[in-house]
């Protein structure tokens, strides 16, 4: 059967490596610190904690990581920015 759907065995590495490296440019652009992220398949909801935020303004946020979201080729429902608790 030629229209059979093919699956790429390394999909999920380089789905989980998009993501790092959006972590990591959000860090770069908002100050760094400590990261982490988890994604909720079912909602299609990608948390990223960055300990830069307890230091931000809302609206610093936004400005900084509003272009970097919006040219990510990355396709969520959802992408929540939190701070970190350390």
């Amino acid at each position: 059967m030629s229209d059979q759907f093919e699956i790429d065995p390394d999909a999920p590495e380089a789905f989980e490596a998009e993501i790092v490296q959006l972590v990591e440019a959000l860090k770069a652009e908002l100050g760094g610190g400590a990261s982490r992220w988890y994604y909720d398949e079912p909602s299609e909801t990608l948390y990223i904690e960055l300990e830069c935020l307890n230091y931000l303004s809302e609206e610093d946020v936004e400005k900084k990581a509003g272009p970097i979201l919006e040219d990510s080729d990355l396709d969520f429902e959802e992408i929540l920015l939190l701070p970190l608790e350390a």
